[in-house]
């Protein structure tokens, strides 16, 4: 009796407590790169649509960008495509990563002007009258089951392509600027988009994003990234919940939210990875009959096979080169007649898986219509752009070259470089190959800047793409690819 009087006692005095917290979700995607479909059981729009159907809590769905590019059908449609897909997924916001820059500023506006749901990028103006344009927002407020939201975005600093349209400011002195409008809204959660990384180890943006967001004492309760294509969960600093989802939509991140249900304020914050397995999501059958719909004819043709799967990543711990990039620099090599073929491994998407391979999969796998230039360099610029691409990781793959190094607390020692067997010569001139992009110094090609014009020409009218469609058709089944051309000691 005594014990049944105690637990009613505390349920009195408890219930009351457990009322006052109210739960509402985000849902967050990143670098989705237009991958639609399910691949293998996984992935995809319309298992993203089933799992959102499922959701029994009120919910705002997020993205931090680069949805405009990277298969066929977002290539073709110049991101419109895409764009279509989040529209019918009812996404809240976006922002805008550094890839809704590959179809350069005649390609920008009218992708954005397609979506449906607002895309933040604070640090983005026009560069004529130096307000943001009409499609271009620096954050949105929410209203979630009662739940004010604040979300605020920031765009990727270095688009793909200079752009001519935009002035990108400098994201930290904005963030500054409005978080100040945002927080005289009262809102209950601010929660800020960003297409950058915590952990982005080829950009060294890592303390970059960190510093901006956590000089705030928490008042940003959420960051969500993107970029470098990390999974990222329940990463707290100075108050403030950092979360990453991966690429590609194999996965989607649930961040459940708690606000106090008096005053409305935040509580709490904390995420989990859900793997997008179609057999438990299901696929949601009118996004995945508008998937259907725009699937770009022929792509399912079959080219030829793989023996072996190719991985774009290194297969053994002493190697900094992969197997797929390997083969890639060897083909491009062989058609460009270089001395040298240079590889930029970011280029490289996704693994060539063994079995059959398509057209959608070389597509998938380096989705850039690049073609190739020669270029004319001297031994010492060759030297210094190979160890610059050689930390903190390893940027390039090669054809002809030999590299040996050793890597100590971060920098490049005792570098050795032969070209087809012989020692780099400093004072010799050579042919080198590359995609047309990193040959203009696109990205990390950007010491290409240096070269005259006069030493650059276009070789061949084929794309890289049909470069490799050749290569397959003609070298079928493909076979494991040597490895061992860079060579950490």
């Amino acid at each position: 009796m005594k014990k049944t009087w105690l637990f009613a006692v505390l349920a009195v005095l408890f219930f009351p407590l457990a009322l006052q917290a109210k739960t509402t979700v985000i849902y967050h995607t990143s670098d989705s790169h237009g991958f639609y479909y399910a691949k293998d059981g996984r992935g995809g729009f319309a298992a993203l649509a089933g799992l959102l159907k499922q959701e029994k809590l009120p919910y705002i769905l997020l993205d931090s960008g680069d949805f405009a590019n990277g298969t066929v059908e977002a290539k073709n449609s110049k991101g419109i495509k895409s764009v279509l897909m989040m529209n019918a997924l009812g996404y809240a916001a976006s922002t805008l990563g550094n890839h809704e820059f590959d179809f350069k500023d005649p390609g920008v506006e009218p992708m954005l002007r397609a979506a449906q749901f607002p895309i933040l990028a604070a640090n983005f103006v026009d560069r004529k009258t130096g307000k943001q344009p009409e499609y271009l927002k620096s954050y949105q407020i929410f209203n979630v089951d009662g739940v004010k939201y604040a979300v605020i975005g920031l765009g990727h600093e270095y688009p793909t392509n200079e752009t001519q349209k935009f002035k990108i400011l400098k994201s930290s002195k904005v963030l500054d600027k409005v978080l100040a409008e945002v927080e005289a809204q009262n809102p209950d959660v601010i929660v800020l988009v960003d297409h950058n990384s915590i952990a982005d180890d080829k950009h060294g943006r890592e303390s970059t994003l960190l510093k901006m967001v956590t000089k705030h004492n928490g008042k940003i309760n959420v960051v969500l990234g993107g970029h470098a294509h990390k999974i990222i969960q329940n990463a707290v600093h100075n108050g403030t919940l950092f979360v990453e989802s991966g690429c590609y939509l194999k996965n989607v991140s649930r961040i459940t939210v708690e606000t106090d249900d008096k005053t409305g304020k935040f509580v709490s914050a904390t995420s989990q990875i859900i793997p997008l397995y179609t057999q438990k999501t299901g696929e949601y059958a009118p996004v995945a009959a508008l998937a259907n719909a725009l699937m770009e004819p022929g792509m399912d043709k079959v080219l030829g096979s793989a023996s072996v799967k190719l991985s774009r990543n290194p297969v053994k711990g002493n190697q900094g080169d992969s197997p797929l990039n390997n083969w890639v620099a060897d083909v491009c090599r062989a058609y460009s007649g270089a001395d040298v073929f240079i590889h930029n491994n970011g280029g490289t998407r996704v693994d060539l898986e063994q079995g059959t391979i398509t057209k959608r999969d070389l597509v998938n796998m380096h989705p850039f219509g690049n073609k190739i230039s020669q270029v004319k360099v001297s031994g010492k610029f060759l030297e210094k752009f190979v160890k610059y691409g050689l930390a903190p990781r390893n940027l390039f793959s090669y054809s002809g070259l030999q590299i040996e190094y050793k890597l100590r607390k971060g920098k490049v020692q005792d570098l050795k470089i032969w070209v087809n067997g012989q020692a780099l010569d400093k004072n010799k001139t050579y042919v080198v190959a590359t995609n047309t992009y990193i040959a203009e110094g696109g990205s990390e090609g950007w010491p290409f800047k240096q070269i005259p014009a006069a030493d650059k020409k276009q070789v061949g009218d084929l794309s890289i793409q049909e470069i490799m469609e050749k290569a397959i058709e003609t070298t079928s089944p493909l076979g494991a690819v040597e490895t061992g051309r860079i060579i950490i000691k």
